[in-house]
């Protein structure tokens, strides 16, 4: 394991103290369990924005999707427990 030295204000070394004794953990382990969480979460926002791009990109190229109107009406019907048909997608309009 390699060490890397941060500078903390010494307003936020208090605040991570007294956070990481009532996590019943210690500084340390707060700070690496932080770090971890803000990189998870930067990832997990980047594999949202590759998804959405690549099914945008999809849209583009097919000129197929399916109208909100209909998807949300589908989508209700099936969060309410309804048998609903699957829309279609079609060409869109210009």
């Amino acid at each position: 394991m390699s060490t890397t030295t941060i500078r903390l204000p010494a307003e936020l070394k208090a605040r991570i103290a007294a956070a990481a004794e009532r996590a019943g953990t210690t500084p340390h382990s707060f700070i690496i369990q932080a770090i971890a969480e803000k990189a998870d979460a930067v990832e997990r926002q980047n594999d949202f924005v590759a998804e959405a791009e690549a099914r945008y990109a999809a849209i583009v190229a097919s000129g197929r999707a399916i109208p909100w109107r209909e998807m949300r009406t589908y989508l209700e019907k099936r969060s309410a427990g309804t048998r609903a048909a699957r829309p279609k997608a079609r060409k869109l309009g210009r």
